[in-house]
């Protein structure tokens, strides 16, 4: 018997229950998860009712253990191995990997659903995960070896937010060493956007965002510069700074924080979506003088378009090699058993609480 957060049901807050797991099989691999970072990602499933997924829910997907049995065909890893879960594998057969573009995979490899409530109800794990548990099942792709050396905390928020942030500016819309950078959002995410600029060799960081807080952790992050967006136009104040920036990124999903980064943009740059935007959102742009006249490019990122098994242990070892701070990513540890409140506060509670199991 294992314990996860569940959700059951719109309206009705998530709850730690009793679960069950099958074994894993073919190239599954069972994960004893010892720490979990709470994402917003989770508080949306909640907020949305199950953002699309099958009720009931077992939350959590940024999660890091350790391997405990596998499947007969596993070759990845072996029983012991320190690893972080990855939500996202690519499949190696849709369009964009059969052309050789994994990062933009359509499909991703998975388990099957193994968790069930103890009434026998199949459990659907959040981004294939279901890591706020005590073990999870994953497939072997999923499960990406990390140094021991690296803490569990820290290891854990490889998973997604971290990656997310920094995989945006390392891999979705690359940083070119010596580049301009506009960071919109400064929350977890956004901070990681910040981190990935700087190991990227960014000249110039600047980081926006209505909070003072939030603004003065980015410069200890990287961020060169700040706006208060409240202070005034936030593209004016980054173009008086810049005269245009050649990458910028939305950490935020309101559509008005993308319209900001596309004007944000020099000649030839690149606006990047980079949080969750909200249902029938629009984007408000003059796409002849803000699109097409300065050649914007926009792009999107989903969880920084990360190949797990190359991506994850390259950030550990820049974690490991103080090229980016994790540490200070971790605000605080709690357990299991506080998770379900904590979820309420993410975002306004530090920069990433970890359930520790």
């Amino acid at each position: 018997m294992t314990r996860g957060v569940v959700f059951s049901e719109a309206g009705v807050p998530p709850a730690v229950e009793e679960i069950t797991l099958e074994g894993p099989v073919g190239r599954e691999v069972l994960v004893r998860v010892e720490a979990c970072g709470l994402c917003h990602t989770d508080v949306h499933v909640v907020e949305t009712g199950g953002w699309g997924m099958e009720l009931p829910i077992l939350l959590g997907h940024e999660g890091a253990g350790v391997v405990e049995e596998v499947g007969p065909e596993v070759t990845f890893v072996a029983p012991g191995d320190r690893v972080v879960v990855a939500w996202r594998a690519p499949c190696g057969t849709c369009p964009s990997c059969s052309r050789g573009d994994p990062r933009r995979c359509s499909s991703n490899l998975r388990a099957k659903r193994r968790a069930h409530r103890t009434d026998g109800a199949l459990l659907t794990p959040v981004l294939r995960c279901g890591t706020l548990a005590d073990r999870a099942v994953v497939h072997e792709a999923c499960a990406v070896k990390v140094p021991r050396e690296l803490p569990v905390e820290q290891a854990a928020l490889l998973a997604c937010g971290f990656s997310t942030g920094a995989g945006a500016a390392l891999w979705t819309t690359p940083v070119q060493v010596g580049a301009t950078v506009a960071v919109i959002g400064c929350g977890g995410v956004g901070l990681a956007v910040v981190q990935g600029a700087k190991l990227a060799g960014a000249s110039r960081i600047v980081a926006v965002d209505v909070a003072a807080e939030k603004l003065e952790l980015a410069r200890v992050f990287g961020a060169t510069d700040v706006v208060d967006a409240t202070a005034g136009d936030p593209v004016g104040q980054v173009r008086d700074l810049t005269r245009g920036v050649d990458f910028a990124f939305s950490a935020v999903g309101a559509p008005e924080a993308l319209a900001q980064a596309v004007r944000m943009c020099a000649y030839a740059g690149w606006a990047t979506l980079v949080g969750i935007p909200p249902g029938g959102g629009r984007l408000d742009v003059d796409l002849y003088r803000e699109v097409f006249a300065p050649k914007v490019g926009i792009a999107v990122t989903h969880g920084g378009d990360t190949i797990p098994q190359e991506d994850f242990p390259f950030l550990a070892q820049a974690a490991l090699d103080g090229r980016v701070d994790l540490a200070r990513f971790v605000s605080r540890t709690i357990g299991l058993d506080e998770a379900p409140d904590a979820l309420e506060t993410v975002g306004r509670d530090g920069i990433r609480t970890v359930v520790m199991f």
